[in-house]
């Protein structure tokens, strides 16, 4: 077959912390994506170690205006239309529906504002794929409950899933529960809103916080089947398969041991239950799990329904700690493959890495797979007409769409859809900067923040226009 299934969704994807703006307005809490700078001490921020817990006059920040999406997502979702999208995945403000986090009562222009987003969507014929949460944490939470190492953050979570699915059932099948889950081991604030404070165990401390994200996933997963009969439940992953340096076994370890680290949340997601190379772990790193005596029966019983994940880059991983030279850019640490090219950000472009990961995903858990995020990110300049031709983006995609569809046609892989992230120009989650770009729409803002916000498609634009007319035949 040279085409996708019938049925397939094709999409984009982006993040209210990274599209939205709007920051402050309609009620719209403060969370802990609000606070992290663009800039040199970004990642310090992001991993917990420098902490920053409200805005200062020192430090700018991207995400309080973004590229105001918050006011334009009409004119957007009419241009993800005109290419003729079948599924548009977006993420949910926790702060704009409860701005402290611990409220009983969600914020009415919050739910609101989703509603009127959702109901533009449809009205194209756009199914919704809605990420609950996005690493945001309303800084309430953080400030007064020490975010996900506290317990209360899963009962503060289901009150905000049962505010959405109350107000958006009937209108949203496909739902993600936590955005790249496993990202909380790597950049611990960013990802769940946690700060550590000096002699803490730090890895008792993620672990314990994991485990309440993977509590409240499964009981948001039993909530949302109990209210919403027929939607479907994933959970998210970052992804990509780390190969050996060597053949020598030791680096086949080493390989095996770093995609276990991913793997875990996602054991625990798709079959209920922590795998005994975690438990093991756990052991050795003198981390004790603290649970209720129905945890382990909750996990088990409320399973997802589909692995949904991100893909950008594989990773080469070496048992040799003197071989230990890293591309720039990752967030999990990469050496450097002499057989792969790189973007600008030192990301290793590997399609046939996406076809491994695929694979490797879908041997192991045998559920659905979803594709909800994959792109280049790399730097549009406008020619003197102000025309943008990205035919790098283009050849990204095309050899990435093709290894996707060879593990589909050819390996037998059962995919839902593929939505490529930050379709209209967004700011950079690791980096915080503009001119990281990956959309097929152009967004005129750059890294002080300044540009007039006008739309403007690229080249792309209508070449993913004709791969989804198509259903992936002509690329």
């Amino acid at each position: 077959m040279s085409k996708m299934p019938e049925g397939f969704l094709w999409g984009g994807a982006t993040a209210a912390n990274q599209c939205e703006g709007g920051f402050d307005l309609d009620g719209r809490g403060i969370a802990n994506v609000d606070v992290l700078p663009a800039g040199a001490d970004r990642r310090a921020v992001m991993s917990g170690r420098m902490k920053m817990l409200a805005c200062d006059s020192d430090h700018y920040y991207p995400s309080h205006e973004a590229i105001d999406m918050y006011h334009h997502y009409e004119e957007d979702i009419r241009l993800f239309a005109e290419m003729g999208f079948k599924c548009y995945r977006f993420s949910i403000a926790w702060s704009r529906i409860f701005p402290m986090g611990d409220e009983e009562q969600p914020n009415e222009k919050g739910l609101d504002f989703y509603e009127k987003l959702i109901d533009t969507c449809l009205k194209y014929n756009i199914e919704p794929l809605v990420t609950i949460c996005h690493f945001d944490v309303p800084m309430h939470l953080v400030t007064e409950y020490g975010s996900w190492r506290n317990r209360r953050l899963v009962d503060f979570y289901l009150n905000f899933c049962r505010a959405l699915f109350t107000r958006l059932k009937g209108k949203v099948k496909y739902w993600l529960t936590f955005n790249e889950i496993n990202m909380l081991l790597h950049l611990p604030f960013m990802g769940a809103g946690l700060v550590f404070e000096p002699g803490e165990n730090e890895t008792q401390v993620k672990y314990q916080a994991a485990h309440h994200e993977l509590l409240a996933s499964a009981l948001a997963t039993r909530m949302a089947h109990e209210m919403m009969p027929g939607c479907m439940v994933g959970c998210m992953l970052a992804a990509g398969s780390f190969y050996p340096y060597s053949c020598a076994p030791e680096d086949v370890w080493a390989a095996m041991g770093r995609d276990r680290d991913n793997y875990f949340f996602i054991d625990v997601q798709s079959r209920g239950e922590y795998p005994p190379f975690a438990r093991k772990r756990m052991e050795k790193a003198g981390v004790e799990l603290v649970m209720g005596p129905e945890d382990l029966s909750v996990l088990k019983e409320n399973t997802v329904d589909f692995i949904s994940f991100s893909y950008y880059a594989s990773r080469l991983t070496s048992a040799n700690p003197e071989l230990s030279k890293q591309t720039a850019g990752n967030v999990m640490a990469s050496m450097r493959n002499p057989y792969l090219k790189m973007s600008e950000w030192g990301w290793q472009i590997d399609p046939l890495g996406l076809r491994i990961t695929m694979n490797s995903l879908y041997d192991r858990y045998q559920k659905p797979l979803f594709i909800v995020e994959n792109g280049l990110g790399a730097v549009d300049t406008p020619d003197e007409n102000g025309a943008i031709h990205d035919d790098y983006r283009i050849d990204y995609l095309r050899a990435h769409i093709q290894a996707m569809k060879d593990a589909v046609n050819e390996d037998g892989v059962e995919l839902l859809g593929y939505t490529v992230w930050g379709c209209i120009d967004l700011v950079s989650a690791s980096t915080g900067e503009m001119k990281k770009r990956y959309g097929f729409i152009y967004a005129d803002k750059d890294n002080e923040g300044k540009g007039t916000l006008k739309r403007s498609k690229k080249d792309s634009f209508d070449w993913y226009k004709k791969v989804i007319e198509t259903n992936g035949e002509s690329l």
